[in-house]
């Protein structure tokens, strides 16, 4: 049983994206409720974090949602998660989520999904935990980040060892497998 597993999900909270990145994070959701894994994740209700944490409650599973009220003016906190954890800054939001999780799984999203995945990624660069890290490359969505962090690492601005931290898979399915959970 998975029942003290733990994975938080970054993603966008856009909703004016393509329809199969919605779908496709809600397949994930359910796939962490019926493995009883609990999500965690920044807490919102749209996008792909909402689709995520829909579709893991509509599955019953455990959803706990950290939102730091800076975001209030942006975007709501989603009313009917299991757990909601409201903090005062972004700085918060990803510690706390750090500190509640077993395994990170990057989704598709923008400029907030890469500052998280970025700063999780450093800190496993500089020995501060040994979390998995997986992206997830849905639709080739990732081609240019993941050819930017290799750019990264050839032209030694990081170590080689640095790929190493973090797991690229294409399929939604690849995902546990790689986390073995």
């Amino acid at each position: 049983m998975n029942k003290n597993k733990s994975v938080c999900v970054f993603c966008g909270a856009s909703n004016n994206v393509p329809k199969t990145f919605l779908d496709i994070g809600a397949t994930f959701g359910g796939i962490l409720a019926e493995k009883d894994i609990t999500l965690v994740y920044g807490g919102g209700d749209c996008g792909v974090m909402g689709a995520i944490a829909n579709a893991s409650l509509k599955t019953q599973g455990h959803v706990t949602g950290v939102f730091p009220v800076s975001l209030r003016n942006i975007e709501n906190e989603h009313q009917s998660l299991s757990e909601i954890i409201i903090v005062n800054t972004m700085h918060e939001r990803k510690q706390c989520m750090f500190d509640r999780t077993d395994a990170f799984v990057v989704f598709p999203g923008g400029f907030g999904t890469m500052d998280e995945m970025f700063e999780i990624l450093t800190w496993k660069q500089l020995k501060l935990h040994h979390k998995p890290i997986v992206i997830f490359n849905y639709e080739h969505y990732w081609d240019p980040l993941i050819a930017l962090m290799n750019s990264i690492i050839d032209n030694g601005f990081a170590r080689p060892e640095t790929a190493g931290y973090y797991t690229v898979v294409d399929r939604v399915e690849a995902i546990l497998e790689v986390l073995n959970f």
